[in-house]
Parts: C-alpha cells; sequence; structure tokens
C-alpha cells in the first residue's frame, strides 16, 4: 500500500463506510497508478459478501445479480471521494462474461459487459490494495486468465477498423475535415488496440493515453512517432488528404502487430 494512502483505510472506517464482511479495499484510477493532480478525485472499490447497506446515493443499475451498485461520495480534506460498493458474487459473475468460450462464441465485449462493469475489471490491473491483498490477487489472476484482454483488443481494433472506413469514404467523398475527425479517431482507437494488447487498458479516457504509451512502451510504437501524429505535426491544412492517408496506413501497419491474447 502506498505511503501516502495509509489513512485512508482509517478514515472510511472512522466513517462507518466498511462493511462488517469486507473482503477487499481498493484505491483505483488516476492515484492508484500515480497520475494524480492537486484536483485529482479519489476512487475506491470496497468488496463484500452481502450488500451495502449504509447510507449513499442510489445503487447505479448493472447487469448483474443483484443488479445494482451503492455509492457514497463524499469530501474529504478538500477532495472529492467515491466509494462503490460491489459484490464478491457481482465480481464472478463479470469475470464469467468474458470467457475464453464467449470470445471463441464471438461475442463482442459491447454486448457482455457495460463500461462499469469493463472499468472495474481493467482497473483491477493497477489497484491498490488498501485491505485484502489475497482477495484482490486472487481476483488479478482471475481476470488475467480470462479472455478480458482479447476482449478489449478486438473491441478496440473493430472500432479503429469502423473509423478507417469512415475516414476512406469521407475521403472519396470529399468531406476532407470530416476524414481528418475520423482519422485522429482511427488512430486513437489503435493504439487503444496496442496498448490493451500488452495489458494496459484504459481506453475509455482518452486523456492518459500519451501516459500509458509511455509507460508500456510497446516496441512496435515508439513516443515519440506517437506524439508525432497525435500532435498532427506534419499536417498540412492545404493537403489533408495526405495526412489522412498516412494515418490510415500507420493504423493499418499498428493493426498487423497487435496480437490477440
Amino acid at each position: 500500500m502506498s505511503a501516502g494512502l495509509t489513512g485512508y483505510l482509517e478514515e472510511m472506517d472512522r466513517r462507518g463506510l466498511i462493511p462488517t464482511d469486507c473482503l477487499a479495499v481498493c484505491c483505483v484510477g488516476s492515484v492508484a497508478r500515480g497520475w494524480s493532480n492537486n484536483t485529482s478525485d479519489y476512487d475506491f472499490n470496497i468488496i463484500s459478501s452481502t450488500a451495502w447497506v449504509g447510507e449513499g446515493t442510489p445503487a447505479v443499475s448493472m447487469p448483474l445479480r443483484p443488479g445494482g451498485v451503492p455509492a457514497v461520495a463524499l469530501e474529504v480534506d478538500g477532495r472529492r471521494w467515491e466509494i462503490k460498493y460491489w459484490l464478491d458474487a457481482q465480481v464472478t459473475q463479470m469475470i464469467d462474461k468474458v470467457s475464453w468460450e464467449q470470445f471463441e462464441a464471438g461475442t463482442s465485449t459491447s454486448k457482455v459487459l457495460t463500461d462499469a462493469e469493463k472499468l472495474f475489471l481493467e482497473q483491477m490491473s493497477t489497484c491498490l490494495t488498501l485491505s485484502g491483498t489475497t482477495w484482490t490477487e486472487a481476483c488479478r489472476r482471475r481476470v488475467e486468465e480470462s479472455a478480458f484482454r482479447a476482449f478489449v483488443t478486438t473491441s478496440s481494433l473493430a472500432q479503429a477498423d469502423s473509423s478507417i472506413e469512415d475516414a476512406s469514404g469521407q475521403l472519396t467523398a470529399g468531406d476532407h475535415d470530416s476524414a481528418v475527425l475520423s482519422a485522429r479517431q482511427a488512430f486513437g482507437h489503435t493504439v487503444d488496440a496496442l496498448l490493451e494488447s500488452e495489458g494496459d487498458f484504459g481506453s475509455h479516457t482518452s486523456k492518459w493515453r500519451a501516459r500509458r504509451l509511455r509507460e508500456t512502451r510497446p516496441r512496435a510504437l515508439s513516443f515519440e512517432d506517437y506524439w508525432a501524429l497525435e500532435t498532427m505535426r506534419s499536417f498540412d491544412p492545404d493537403d489533408p488528404q495526405a495526412w489522412v492517408k498516412l494515418v490510415i496506413q500507420r493504423c493499418r501497419d499498428l493493426s498487423m502487430d497487435v496480437e490477440i491474447s
């Protein structure tokens, strides 16, 4: 546990925010990854065996049994905290949704997981455990052994292909402005797929893409090459077609280096 988080568990306990049958308390998000700043929220997942019955906001509806995840939002020393309460049984259901059997059947992540479910599983790889290390490590292994990585990587590649198709069609139609935007989207999805294939998740928040790439350092794409395209360094307003074609080809080349595993 990070030295800066040692008092947070005690603060939750003092406020009566930890269930008696708590299995794990995890800090997630930018704080857990060491990317926070002085305006960042603190996000926590608490996992227990029985449902949270304390005060909080209405449970967010989920396609799980039971079908809700309660949350508590509060301010501590000028920082906003959000605590979500998950059941161990709900976590098992989410992991079961991304089994290799489901993947081999051709089921897409957009059909099996909501954004909130996907985010929970993504954050398992980078969470900081405040309590319940045994549970957290076991859960992390189960996610790693599932087809979750294959699901999200395939999803990003599909989105990249769709954006490439849009950009190509828009170029043909002479809609160069739209083609530029579609090419940018295609590049973002392709980079996400590349990172996800190496176990670095987070495609739901594009603002962290550069930091993810710096940390993961995929062999197929240097940060310098990534940043040149991300910032449109070679873009010529008088010849947008050339930039769009360059990005489309780069996306196709990078897609060939993405491994589904």
